[in-house]
């Protein structure tokens, strides 16, 4: 294992069209297609405001206390140690490790990086105003359901007795903003069955009201040339 600042020390960081950096190191065996177009998915938009900000793809990342080190093989045993990702400051900039071994499958690796993203800009750009009077007005008709753990308890506090407790409410309209993003740039990344984004620690939000959400999305940050954002709506049978 090397310490993570070795990594940022000695490995070249890239840079997509789009503007994000990025680089790998180790036995990441994501294809490199497949890692180009997840990054050149994000919208110029979104990326313009994640200046100062890498993203190192690696095999695995372990938390050492306050030291982080990159495994650059994978190893089985070291699995239970490691983390889905984790920042470092260097210098002015921050650099985000996300395991790639890990999460192992194109879809996990793509929802985690989107995540990280959909977190960096809201803390950079705030919170669009369009988008929260949506979301406030599904909260507040009690639509079912939310897009993440962290939404669906700031949504429940927020709406816990008679008055709005405005901190939660601040929480909950950057949570489902930051959750909304991921899922959008998932969607224009991969074709998503909206049911893989299920979870047993809460309900699902109902799909009309993430189509809402997502549409807002869309017309806030429209997809780069190449990429397309298409809601399809089937029964399920069985």
């Amino acid at each position: 294992m090397r310490p993570a600042q070795d990594i940022i020390r000695s490995v070249r960081v890239n840079q997509s069209p789009n503007g994000i950096c990025y680089a790998t190191a180790g036995d990441v065996t994501l294809p490199s297609d497949e890692l180009e177009r997840m990054l050149e998915a994000i919208p110029r938009a979104i990326a313009a405001a994640l200046d100062r900000k890498a993203f190192y793809f690696v095999p695995l990342t372990i938390g050492d206390g306050d030291k982080t080190l990159v495994a650059e093989h994978f190893d089985p045993a070291l699995t239970d140690h490691a983390l889905c990702h984790r920042n470092i400051e260097s210098g002015d900039s921050q650099c985000v490790f996300i395991s790639t071994r890990l999460l192992e499958d194109r879809f996990s690796i793509a929802f985690e990086f989107y995540i990280n993203v959909g977190h960096a800009f809201v803390d950079r750009a705030g919170i669009s105003h369009e988008f929260a009077d949506l979301v406030w007005e599904q909260a507040t008709e009690n639509v079912r359901g939310e897009t993440s753990l962290d939404a669906f308890e700031f949504r429940k506090q927020a709406l816990a007795s008679g008055r709005v407790d405005e901190k939660a409410k601040s929480e909950y309209l950057g949570t489902t903003f930051s959750d909304a993003i991921a899922i959008y740039l998932l969607s224009l990344s991969l074709d998503v069955d909206y049911y893989e984004l299920r979870e047993r620690e809460y309900p699902l939000l109902a799909p009309a009201a993430l189509a809402a959400r997502l549409k807002k999305i869309a017309e806030l940050f429209p997809p780069n040339p190449g990429f397309q954002f298409n809601i399809y709506y089937r029964r399920r049978h069985g």
